[in-house]
Formats: structure tokens, C-alpha cells, sequence
């Protein structure tokens, strides 16, 4: 039986749930109509296909720049690096001046923020409406990467990486 959550505790709870699984942390880019940028913090970047080279994000309907992201034609992504945490939480504020004293890669249309482990610049591809978001489906058109480690937010806070787990192979057992 499907059930319907209410906005309250149901939802709460789910969303402490999700929030067990580890994500990545960026910020999207992409221009208004009139040219403006608008920028926002997402930890719901996915890759979704190497050929063509998809990925996905998602939007809240309610998001002021919804309306922005939603009929844009191209878009970047930075995935953070574990020291711009600052960065994360100044982009996922309202209303804030995202832009002031950032520091941009215009190597494109849409620029995207420096300093990040990977950069992605996207042509909206498709859009599809699920729930109360819409996910937005890039078609990757220029990429770049470094060695830095990723900032990750899990269990409601910005982590980072542990060093790596050493496996032991029991190969020759």
C-alpha cells in the first residue's frame, strides 16, 4: 500500500534516513534569461551514463531558483573540495550574495566556481518531474579533475574522507 507523508515528523524522519548515505557536495551555475548567474548548493549529483556522458541533479519545486535552473539551457557543476565547506553553506542560503568575492573558471559560457576536486559543464539535456522536485538530466560537454579530496555531507553535517581501507586479499588462503 503507497502511503502519502505528511510534512511533519514522516518527513523529518525521512529525510534523517536518507541522510545516512554519504553524498558529495557541489554547486550548480547557470544564467537567468536576462544573463544574471544563480548558484546553489546540491548533494544530489549523480553520474547517470558514460556514453553519452549524462548526470543528474535535482531541484525543490519551492527553491527560489527553480524557475532559473528549470528553463536553462546550460549549466556547470564544481564537486567541492573538502576545504570549502564555507562555500557550501554560503551557497545554500537564501538570498545570500553568492557571487561576491568568488572566485570564477570562465572557460565557458556558464562559468563554474575554482578551487573544486572536478568541474562539469552541461547542456540541459531533459528535465523530468518527480515528486516535489524536478531532476535535471546534463549532457556533459567539458570536464576537468584534480587530486583534492571531496567534501562530503552525511548525517546532516560536512565531513570529510577517512583514509582509505586497506583490503586484505584472500587469494592465497
Amino acid at each position: 500500500m503507497c502511503k502519502e507523508l505528511k510534512p511533519s515528523e514522516e518527513s523529518r524522519a525521512l529525510r534523517r534516513t536518507f541522510g545516512q548515505y554519504p553524498t558529495g557536495v557541489a554547486i550548480v551555475i547557470a544564467r537567468t534569461d536576462e544573463g544574471h548567474l544563480v548558484g546553489m548548493t546540491i548533494n544530489s549529483f549523480a553520474s547517470a551514463s558514460i556514453v553519452p556522458p549524462l548526470i543528474t541533479w535535482c531541484i525543490d519545486r519551492k527553491a527560489a531558483s527553480y524557475c532559473a535552473f528549470a528553463n536553462c539551457k546550460e549549466f556547470s557543476i564544481t564537486l567541492l573540495a573538502d576545504n570549502q565547506a564555507d562555500l557550501a553553506q554560503r551557497f545554500a542560503t537564501r538570498d545570500a550574495d553568492k557571487f561576491e568575492g568568488v572566485n570564477l573558471i570562465h572557460s565557458q559560457k556558464t562559468p563554474a566556481l575554482a578551487g573544486g576536486c572536478a568541474t562539469m559543464h552541461c547542456v540541459n539535456y531533459r528535465s523530468l518531474r518527480e515528486g516535489d522536485h524536478l531532476m535535471l538530466v546534463g549532457l556533459v560537454i567539458h570536464h576537468q579533475q584534480n587530486d583534492k579530496q571531496p567534501l562530503v555531507f552525511a548525517q546532516g553535517q560536512f565531513q570529510q574522507l577517512a583514509p582509505p581501507i586497506e583490503i586484505k586479499s584472500q587469494a592465497a588462503a
